[in-house]
């Protein structure tokens, strides 16, 4: 059973008498703080479980800290109990967060705070500087977004106070930049990671049968919550159109609503499904709500589709790609540089939805050209876009950030 630290307990359980981490050569390690808005099974959290597991331990000693008590993500943490700190608002504009949070800075001693998404964002900045954090960084996550006028107001007021942004697209680089009027110097790009481990190539035939699908049916993978950035829509009109070429076709949709909506996406989960019975998907659509075990899914699929109206570095094209499974996605944010130019997957523009049926009927109807580009896909993310080579890229961003404030001091 994981043990989930609260702020307002003293770190005394988790430390030796000197107060620092018990962990070998602690004194002499970068020590880190992750901060997210929860544990959720969402991409952004994810990364954050990623790099505290990746980061290098004999260099960095890495805490994560969320401010709700919902962490689901906490079981893939390792040694959470020692590194996992929960500081849960009293309510809805409890802002002793702040204060709370500056506190767990201290008895850290933390020299780098790191936010993910909004709320963790503006907070980070705020008890950063109240605790004297030596490095605030921040984070970027999509990329030609509506901004919520709270989130921009927040975001403008605290934009001094935050040493750098780790944003995982130049896409997400540059919109954040323009909005919040910022210099492209302040950004560093490191794109998301994935576990090349778990997400590999594998055989699909005995996943296809418990699934109930014939050996000689293709099937299109579609990993994606239901919310509208989604655009289902757009996926199932190309669909129908897949499905009078191959009318065998499955459609296996695996998402569901973001645990955190509390149902607020209702709607957009019944328009979608009605849309499905207007256009006589029928049984060709099988919607598999949430998994925790996509790594077997996608071996199951011929291709995937992501027809997202923006993004900022989608990580199920990468999974799809370390799977050696080609994609077809519209062409937002870096998309571009994921599919190598076209390389590795097919891209077209939001709401082209003959175009996105074509690319998936053209993939669909060649096996050859789809195991070429699956395998290119496949040595592309082991190269680029492992979870190594996400936690070097941001450790480098972390030491240059420790650099640059001794400089300045």
């Amino acid at each position: 059973m994981i043990t989930v630290w609260d702020s307002r307990k003293t770190l005394r359980d988790s430390r030796t008498n000197d107060g620092m981490a018990s962990t070998p050569n602690a004194a002499s390690r970068i020590r880190v703080l992750l901060v997210a808005e929860d544990l959720d099974y969402g991409g952004a959290e994810r990364q954050v479980i990623e790099l505290a597991n990746n980061l290098d331990r004999d260099r960095f000693d890495v805490h994560v800290c969320a401010l709700s008590d919902y962490v689901p993500l906490s079981s893939k943490l390792r040694d959470a109990e020692r590194r996992l700190h929960i500081i849960k608002p009293l309510n809805r504009v409890d802002l002793t967060v702040i204060l709370r949070l500056a506190r767990l800075l201290r008895a850290l001693k933390a020299d780098i705070v790191h936010g993910y998404l909004y709320t963790a964002d503006v907070v980070c900045r705020i008890a950063g500087r109240l605790a004297h954090t030596k490095a605030i960084i921040g984070s970027e996550r999509n990329a030609f977004y509506p901004v919520p006028r709270l989130e921009f107001v927040g975001l403008k007021l605290t934009r001094r106070w935050v040493d750098t942004i780790v944003a995982n697209s130049h896409a997400g680089a540059e919109y954040n930049a323009n909005i919040y009027d910022r210099p492209a110097s302040d950004y560093r790009i490191v794109h998301n990671g994935v576990d090349i481990e778990r997400f590999r190539p594998k055989d699909g035939a005995m996943i296809r049968q418990e699934l109930g699908i014939p050996p000689q049916c293709p099937v299109v993978g579609a990993f994606a919550n239901f919310r509208p950035q989604k655009n289902h829509e757009m996926l199932f009109r190309a669909f129908s159109l897949v499905l009078e070429r191959f009318p065998e076709t499955r459609l296996l949709l695996v998402g569901d609503q973001p645990t955190q909506s509390k149902g607020r996406l209702n709607g957009y989960v019944e328009r979608i499904r009605r849309l499905a019975d207007d256009l006589k998907l029928g049984q060709r659509c099988m919607f598999m709500g949430f998994q925790t075990n996509t790594e077997h899914l996608y071996p199951a699929c011929d291709i995937t589709v992501l027809s997202s109206r923006y993004e900022g570095n989608p990580n199920v094209l990468l999974e799809s790609m370390a799977c050696g499974i080609p994609f077809v996605a519209t062409n937002v944010s870096d998309n571009e540089y994921l599919s190598m130019k076209g390389e590795v997957g097919c891209l077209v523009s939001v709401g082209d939805t003959v175009g996105m049926a074509h690319h998936m009927k053209s993939l669909l109807g060649n096996p050859a050209l789809r195991r070429e580009m699956g395998q290119k896909a496949r040595q592309w993310v082991v190269n680029e876009f492992s979870t190594r080579r996400f936690a070097e890229k941001v450790a480098a961003v972390y030491v240059e950030a420790l650099q640059r404030d001794c400089t300045s001091m």
